[in-house]
């Protein structure tokens, strides 16, 4: 059924159509509307699940863990600070592989205090042991939710996953999406049914001590799982076409890539905006293409060294910092690419933090930008917008 909705509204359906079975969250502005339209479903009897109501997105973590170990589909929502309570249970999750499905509204940390689009809240969890999705749209947002349960429960994987929608440019704009039914979503999704779980008939240790001779190996797994998520993601995103018709790109979506002379890799809704400044630079001549950056973990490896062998420039715009080298898309896009031969100019633009407006016209100097760089320490790092120093 088609309906007009916010990308908020976009997480609650998600979470219905997927009969998730026990949902915990605590508000947090600009996630809110996504608890409270949960809220509203399970009153109306809509939406058949348990509601657990919890003091804090650390408590709510902790109570979808316990649940999911006992083989109950779960779900929550949360954005940027909230995010940032839950980071010792993310690591729990994973460590434990309970295949919880998050939806995290990317706001900005403060302080200063900030309530507007930054990923780097979602960034900073990067290394917890979680799949990561960057949403362009409403649709992709509840698509997602449906292809990670498929994904996060297959008993090879066994991993949390995290979908990602822009704050208020996704979580309070509407579009059109289309909503399935839930017996539609049935013929995609199977029922949840791990083979270990607490059970008081077949009882289990579930995070236990171990001894040092042996964590390693559960690290290890967690990593073979990830390996296998590459490939799990592009299978399951077939298998969804198939049933709903609807495609969102694979691990990154390719747009005018093919014979560009530069391209630049965004994540997130701003790509929309960049497809746009694609095509109007495309009719005066200019060759540039735009990768989008849809599956962040597991990091798609070989997509990126795919596009390497398309373009001989490459801006990289992370939403984001760190306070190391590069910002952290640009990171790991230098190092899947490193021992490669004959490779593109790389440059990282550290943009839009924040909130800090990304129009056409910005993404258009951009564009020119890369198309003029040369190798050297022209390629390097360059802060966009930033007051009083060249900012545009």
């Amino acid at each position: 059924m088609k309906m007009v909705m916010t990308g908020n509204y976009a997480s609650a359906y998600g979470s219905m159509v997927c009969r998730a079975e026990v949902v915990s969250a605590y508000p947090i502005t600009p996630q809110t509307s996504v608890v409270e339209k949960i809220a509203s479903l399970v009153a109306s009897g809509e939406m058949k699940t348990q509601f657990v109501k919890v003091e804090s997105e650390h408590s709510a973590m902790a109570a979808l863990i316990a649940a999911s170990l006992t083989g109950a589909r779960t779900y929550t929502a949360t954005s940027s600070h909230g995010l940032l309570l839950m980071h010792e249970l993310l690591i729990w999750a994973a460590g434990a592989r309970t295949p919880v499905v998050m939806s995290n509204v990317c706001r900005a940390n403060g302080p200063p205090w900030s309530v507007w689009a930054d990923h780097h809240d979602a960034m900073a969890q990067r290394d917890t042991g979680w799949m990561q999705v960057f949403c362009e749209g409403n649709q992709e947002v509840l698509d997602s939710i449906i292809m990670s349960y498929k994904l996060a429960e297959r008993e090879d994987i066994r991993l949390p996953s995290m979908i990602n929608e822009d704050a208020f440019i996704l979580s309070h704009t509407v579009e059109p999406v289309d909503v399935p039914d839930k017996e539609e979503v049935d013929s995609f999704l199977p029922s949840y049914n791990p083979r270990f779980k607490l059970d008081t008939d077949e009882p289990y240790g579930f995070g236990s001590l171990v001894m040092p001779e042996m964590y390693m190996e559960f690290r290890f797994k967690i990593n073979e799982a990830m390996e296998s998520a590459r490939q799990g993601w592009r299978d399951v995103e077939k298998d969804f076409e198939k049933h709903f018709g609807r495609n969102h790109g694979g691990m990154i979506e390719f747009y005018q890539c093919e014979d560009a002379d530069a391209v630049l890799i965004i994540a997130g809704s701003v790509a929309s905006t960049a497809k746009d400044v694609v095509d109007k630079l495309r009719s005066e001549g200019k060759k540039v293409g735009l990768a989008r950056m849809r599956v962040y973990r597991p990091f798609p490896v070989e997509e990126i060294r795919k596009l390497a062998g398309m373009t001989n420039i490459i801006g990289i715009c992370d939403r984001s910092y760190t306070f190391g080298h590069w910002g952290p898309m640009a990171q790991e896009i230098r190092g899947a690419l490193y021992g490669q031969t004959d490779l593109p100019i790389l440059k990282n633009y550290i943009m839009g933090l924040g909130g800090k407006d990304l129009t056409p016209e910005i993404l258009e100097k951009i564009f020119l930008k890369t198309l003029g760089l040369t190798e050297g320490l022209d390629a390097e790092i360059e802060w966009i917008g930033v007051k009083g120093h060249g900012g545009w």
